[in-house]
C-alpha cells in the first residue's frame, strides 16, 4: 500500500523526541509519521488515534514491527484529552496532527471522498457514523449549501451551485460523485468549471462538513496544548487555508502576553504565554518532495513548544 507521510523528516524533527518520552500521533492514518515517532522511543510510549477501522488495521501491523511501545485508540482526536486520561496519561512530550487524508482513503472509491472516479457521495473519515455526503447534498437548504461552499470551500460561486443542486435534486436523489460534478460543471457553465475546478472546493467543503474538521480541530488544539510537558512539542500539518489560519491564532494567542496585561511589572503566571514558536512562518514541503508526492504541494507545518 503505497502512502506518503507529508514532510515526514520536518515534522518529527520537529517534536525533539526524548526515547523515554510519552507521544501522540493524533492521526495515525498508515503509520507513517507514528512509524518515525515509534523508532525513536525506548523506555517511551506512543499512543495513536484514529477512526478508520481500515487504517488501523493497516497500522497496527506496521507498528508491531517496530515495537511493543504504542497503543491505538480508536476515536476522533476530538476526544484527545479524555481518552488519554482513561489510559491513566495527563501531561505529554510531544503531539504531531497531519490534518490531511491518507492516500489509501482518497484512492478508495467506495469512501467517495475524490471527484476522479465514480462512487457513492459518502466522504465519513469514521464509516460507522451516520452524516454522509449524500446527506448533506440531498437535504440541506440552499442557504446551508451555499454557506458551506463559501465558507469551507471559499467558492465565490457558491450560491449559483447551491441552487442548481436544489433544482436538479428535485427529479432525483444526488448518489454519486460523477453526478455531483456534472451538476456543478452545468451550474457554473464549462468555461468557469475548466479554468477554476470548483468541484475541489466544493468536495473540499462538503468533506469539513461531513466530519466536522474545523470545530474539531478548533476544540483539540487548546487541550493538546494544555496536555503538553514543559518543553513538550506539537507538530501540527495542515492542507488548506482555514485549518492553517485556526492553527496560525492559537498558536499566536497562546504564545503572547494579554493585551490586558502586557507591560506590567509582575505579570500573573495564569497571563503568561504558554507556548514558544519555533516556527514563525509555516514550513513548506520541498521541491523534491512535491515531485514525488504532488498532494503535498498545499501542506504547511507549524511547530510550537510549551514554556
Amino acid at each position: 500500500m503505497k502512502h506518503y507521510s507529508v514532510m515526514l523528516k520536518e515534522s518529527i524533527d520537529g517534536l525533539d523526541i526524548q526515547s523515554d518520552g510519552i507521544y501522540v500521533d493524533a492521526t495515525l492514518g498508515y503509520g507513517g509519521h507514528s512509524s518515525e515517532i515509534l523508532k525513536r522511543l525506548d523506555k517511551g510510549h506512543l499512543y495513536c488515534f484514529d477512526q478508520d477501522k481500515e487504517a488501523i488495521d493497516y497500522s497496527k501491523k506496521r507498528l508491531a514491527e517496530i515495537s511493543n511501545n504504542f497503543t491505538i485508540i480508536k476515536s476522533n482526536f476530538v476526544n484527545l484529552k479524555e481518552k488519554l486520561k482513561e489510559q491513566g496519561i495527563d501531561k505529554v512530550d510531544g503531539i504531531l496532527f497531519d490534518l490531511g487524508l491518507s492516500s489509501p482513503q482518497i484512492d478508495d472509491p467506495k469512501r467517495g471522498f475524490t471527484f476522479m472516479q465514480d462512487a457513492p457521495l459518502d466522504m465519513r473519515m469514521d464509516t460507522s457514523t451516520n452524516l454522509t455526503a449524500k446527506d448533506v447534498v440531498n437535504n440541506y437548504s440552499i442557504e446551508e449549501l451555499t454557506n458551506i461552499f463559501y465558507v469551507y470551500g471559499e467558492e465565490k460561486m457558491a450560491r449559483v451551485v447551491a441552487k442548481k443542486i436544489a433544482a436538479e435534486r428535485l427529479n432525483n436523489e444526488i448518489k454519486t460523485t460523477k453526478e455531483l460534478v456534472k451538476i456543478i460543471e452545468k451550474a457554473v457553465g464549462a468555461k468557469y468549471f475548466n479554468k477554476t475546478h470548483p468541484e475541489r472546493q466544493i468536495f473540499q467543503a462538503i468533506r469539513i462538513e461531513v466530519n466536522s474538521e474545523l470545530s474539531v480541530l478548533s476544540s483539540v488544539l487548546p487541550d493538546a496544548i494544555n496536555l503538553l510537558n514543559k518543553n513538550g512539542r506539537i507538530s501540527v500539518i495542515t492542507f488548506h487555508s482555514l485549518e492553517d489560519r485556526i492553527v496560525k491564532q492559537i498558536f499566536k494567542s497562546n504564545s503572547e502576553v494579554d493585551d490586558l496585561v502586557k507591560g506590567l511589572p509582575d505579570i500573573p503566571d495564569v497571563y503568561l504565554p504558554k507556548l514558544r514558536l519555533i516556527n514563525k512562518k509555516p514550513i513548506l514541503p520541498s521541491e523534491d518532495e512535491i515531485k514525488e508526492n504532488s498532494r503535498s504541494k498545499s501542506a504547511k507545518l507549524r511547530i510550537a513548544e510549551r514554556i
